[in-house]
């Protein structure tokens, strides 16, 4: 097997530590299995050696891992939150350089963790402190049982296992050759035959309140009409799964660090909806599909009988060992800018405190519903990414209950965009072309960016009365000393 030369020393004995504590093995077990001793793979655990090739090979061949989950990628990541973090402006005066969180996140990730994990504590509260005052302001009752959304917890523990849980995608596999296939009539049979669940399409004034409801006492599953005959597949396969793998659910829930039982809830649905996409959906067939059809979209949702964001997200789960999709990243983002569904495998940083990028392509797609949009982006940092997005409307339940509107982007590094149809007829390789994004305004050190809407955290404001900018926050005298100040260094 080639291998590429390994740039400089290797330490990651905080992943070698928790691949041991992951597999229940002791030192010595696993010192035997690399066939070094044990005070050796205890300096290794420590970072006091560096990991050598030959051992990167024994750890890939031995214990059925990627070289990629040693490579810098999950690093590089945790000092993005880092930045982020000390780009809040309660923290920026403290001035610390983005080499030293680069040398916290590598060399002490835990440490990296426990800082992020604190200020995500502090955000919380500043949050629920401004919320209380907002609400006694009006006159309405503060509440005293404010908690923190489950849903950051959630994406975190989805994000650090790549978003591919093998045991469900086993389980949906044994669905679909238990059940003769995942259609619609199929998957009722399957729950009256196995479960003993009636399923009934009710209608819209019957069920204003809900468009899936079981009873578990009369064993009865409620479909609302509203939905399309894709969602309704989908949340048939989603009750499935709860009945079917509530064990499974149940162990992996139990190996996350998730402090509340609404968090814990919340992950549940989420693997539950990770299943319904895997019966939906199957790894095997979807995947050659996938590469087939050069990651078309709406021919896939055509012959898997899914919706766009249900494909997306599929997309983004095709992790297994040794049959692996391109690593993309999704986004979900409301007309507000809100972003409430994110997940990243391409490298692409997404804002979790305050709003994104409004040069992302996810945005502009309101201004073209029904059309697929794409976009060739550049972070500060270098990397390159290619992207797709469109607008997508989740149907209502009549004039009462309006629909709701999201755009859904989904993209790769750039290197993977020839594999995509979408990037057919363009110049790739022109990067200079790449339209400039960053984070968010408040970590994006880009200066003469005319969406800007906060002043950058780390630059002084020198604000001429007499002169505008391209930016109200930046004059042109600014701009020229970034400029002037970035081509020395």
């Amino acid at each position: 097997m080639a291998m590429a030369a390994t740039p400089r020393n290797v330490f990651h004995g905080h992943k070698m530590r928790r691949l041991r504590r992951e597999r229940g093995l002791t030192q010595a077990q696993m010192a035997d299995a690399l066939g070094i001793s044990s005070s050796y793979l205890n300096l290794l655990e420590n970072n006091n050696r560096a990991i050598t090739v030959p051992i990167l090979l024994k750890l890939v061949q031995g214990f059925d891992i990627d070289l990629h989950s040693f490579t810098e990628d999950e690093d590089a990541r945790l000092a993005g939150e880092l930045v982020e973090v000390f780009s809040d402006q309660s923290i920026a005066e403290h001035d610390v350089d983005q080499t030293e969180l680069l040398e916290i996140a590598s060399r002490t990730p835990e440490a990296g963790r426990a800082i992020i994990d604190l200020y995500r504590a502090y955000h919380s509260a500043r949050d629920e402190a401004n919320a209380l005052v907002e609400r006694l302001s009006d006159g309405s009752s503060p509440g005293l049982e404010m908690a923190p959304p489950p849903s950051d917890s959630v994406t975190d523990f989805i994000q650090e296992r790549s978003n591919h849980f093998p045991q469900l995608e086993d389980a949906a596999e044994d669905l679909g050759s238990k059940a003769g296939g995942n259609h619609h009539q199929a998957l009722v049979d399957h729950l009256a035959q196995v479960h003993a669940v009636d399923v009934e399409i009710v209608p819209a004034d019957v069920n204003l309140d809900a468009v899936r409801r079981f009873d578990p006492v009369t064993r009865k599953l409620l479909i609302s009409e509203v939905l399309p005959e894709t969602s309704r597949k989908f949340q048939l396969a989603h009750q499935i799964g709860l009945l079917t793998c509530g064990q499974i659910i149940d162990l992996i829930v139990a190996g996350t660090k998730l402090l509340t039982t609404d968090a814990e809830a919340l992950c549940r649905v989420a693997l539950a909806n990770y299943f319904a996409g895997a019966v939906l959906m199957p790894y095997g067939p979807f995947l050659k599909a996938a590469r087939g059809l050069r990651y078309d979209i709406e021919i896939l949702q055509q012959r898997f009988g899914a919706s766009f964001e249900q494909v997306c997200h599929r997309l983004t789960t095709l992790q297994r060992s040794k049959a692996k999709g391109v690593p993309f990243h999704m986004v979900r983002v409301d007309v507000a800018g809100n972003v409430s569904k994110w997940f990243s495998a391409s490298g692409m940083r997404i804002a979790r405190y305050g709003g994104g990028c409004p040069l992302w392509v996810a945005h502009m797609a309101f201004l073209t519903p029904g059309r697929i949009g794409t976009q060739l982006s550049r972070m500060p940092d270098g990397g390159t990414f290619f992207s797709i997005a469109r607008m997508v409307t989740n149907g209502g339940g009549g004039h009462h209950i309006p629909s709701s509107t999201y755009a859904i982007e989904l993209g790769c590094e750039l290197s993977h965009a020839p594999k995509l149809v979408y990037a057919d007829g363009l110049s790739l390789e022109n990067v200079d072309a790449a339209t400039p994004i960053g984070i968010g305004c408040r970590v994006c050190e880009r200066m003469d960016c005319r969406q800007r809407a906060f002043p950058p955290l780390h630059h002084r404001l020198d604000v001429d009365v007499n002169v505008r900018g391209f930016s109200a926050y930046v004059s042109p005298t600014s701009q020229l000393k970034a400029e002037s100040g970035s081509s020395q260094t």
